[in-house]
């Protein structure tokens, strides 16, 4: 089969399970040898850094929640397989109508697809954002530095330099100090 036969769909799935259907779908194309048909299932993720206990904790998180994008040659059989033979799968997201009033797989477009594809390129090189649960005005305690074991208010935010400005009472004063998101943990 020729590549340029080969389009993009995307399959409903059950939330949470993008992961576990895929392996589903690709372990089923292989059993029945359905491999030709197929070149990828792909659930795109991105990686995020989460600040746990004053730890950048790495981990991935699924782009587009409830959907599987497989780039396949349709035939009877594979339609058949994905709509019901696959655990956490529930069909095709988009669907026509052939002659017969049957429902046909539509493709997504070329530009729709190059831009997903894209996008998951850009996640794996790209560097991670961090996400942090801190605002204005939080309780915070230093658990790394000089100051570790003093307690402060956030005062500020900087997230592109990943750090916060905090307020704490040093000697009876007020001092402003400038942390990284992993120096402190809320209280």
């Amino acid at each position: 089969m020729s590549e340029s036969n080969k389009k993009w769909y995307v399959l409903r799935a059950a939330g949470g399970k993008e992961r576990k259907a895929k392996e589903y779908l690709e372990k089923e194309i292989e059993r029945r040898g359905l491999q030709d048909l197929v070149s990828q299932v792909l659930v795109p993720t991105e990686t995020v850094y989460k600040i746990r206990n004053g730890q950048r904790v790495a981990s991935e998180r699924v782009l587009y929640p409830s959907y599987v994008l497989i780039e396949a040659e349709l035939t009877g059989d594979l339609q058949h397989l994905i709509r019901t033979d696959v655990p956490h799968i529930s069909g095709f997201l988009t669907e026509g109508r052939g002659q017969q009033g049957e429902r046909v797989p539509v493709a997504i477009r070329d530009e729709e697809a190059r831009r997903i594809l894209g996008e998951q390129d850009e996640n794996t090189v790209a560097e991670a954002e961090t996400e942090f649960n801190y605002n204005v005005g939080d309780a915070v305690k230093i658990t790394d530095g000089p100051f570790a074991d003093f307690a402060g208010t956030v005062e500020e935010i900087v997230e592109d330099r990943s750090k916060l400005k905090v307020m704490v009472m040093i000697f009876g004063r007020k001092t402003l100090l400038e942390l990284n998101f992993t120096q402190v943990t809320k209280e």
